[in-house]
């Protein structure tokens, strides 16, 4: 009984096992088709598809861990050269198992494995450019936000003034003339009313100190006449 056991041991030993997958998965790299049986080709494909998704990073790292496995430089110089870049957008299944019937001597299961991108009859999709599709798991996209979230400044853009010339609608000239007309005498009043007041304050404002001026000297030289005949008369009453 098989209760638990996961892993087809394929009739053979461990070591036996891990040197016949290896040696298909060579052949698989190099050919990109082989044919074997079905639990074979089963086993194979749980080999192979991790080895594919590492070549995708191609990395010393990478390439020597896969070496580890596979044990043939000229494998991994086609993995890495031919094989990677073109599954490289693939993010995984990168083989294909189709079962051919039974062999006509012991009976058993065949099987076809390929590399899915190598066959250009079974893949719909061969020689069209593939679009990434971009999508969102973060929800829907709230306003003023764009696909990388980044907040947008809902704020008018500032425009330089020196860089903008704005053109002036041209008006008839019989029209100008009936607009502006108007304005000009009425200011023209104001400004020589404004003149006139500005004139009087300032005569007016020097007569009035001249005229005080005036009025203090005249009324110092009479007290100076009056004051010098009484004198003069003592004088003469007091000699007599």
């Amino acid at each position: 009984m098989r209760h638990g056991d996961k892993i087809n041991n394929l009739g053979r030993t461990a070591a036996h096992r891990k040197a016949m997958l290896a040696n298909m998965a060579i052949s698989l790299i190099e050919h990109k088709r082989i044919t074997t049986t079905l639990a074979k080709a089963k086993a194979l494909r749980r080999y192979v598809e991790p080895l594919l998704t590492k070549a995708k990073d191609n990395t010393t790292h990478s390439r020597r861990i896969i070496f580890g496995y596979l044990q043939n430089k000229e494998a991994l110089k086609e993995l890495f050269g031919t094989v990677a870049p073109k599954i490289g957008d693939r993010p995984g299944g990168y083989v294909r198992v189709i079962k051919l019937g039974f062999r006509r001597g012991d009976g058993g299961e065949t099987a076809m494995i390929e590399l899915v991108d190598f066959n250009e009859v079974y893949n719909p999709n061969a020689g069209k450019v593939k679009v990434s599709k971009k999508t969102r798991r973060g929800g829907a996209k709230k306003p003023g936000e764009t696909d990388s979230g980044a907040a947008v400044s809902t704020a008018p853009a500032t425009v330089a003034v020196d860089e903008v010339e704005i053109e002036e609608p041209e008006m008839p000239v019989a029209v100008e003339e009936e607009v502006m007309a108007p304005a000009f005498e009425e200011e023209e009043p104001v400004i020589e009313q404004e003149a006139a007041t500005e004139m009087e304050v300032v005569d007016v404002a020097p007569a009035e100190d001249e005229v005080a001026d005036v009025a203090e000297e005249t009324a110092a030289d009479e007290t100076v006449v009056d004051e010098t005949p009484a004198e003069d008369d003592k004088k003469e009453d007091e000699a007599v």
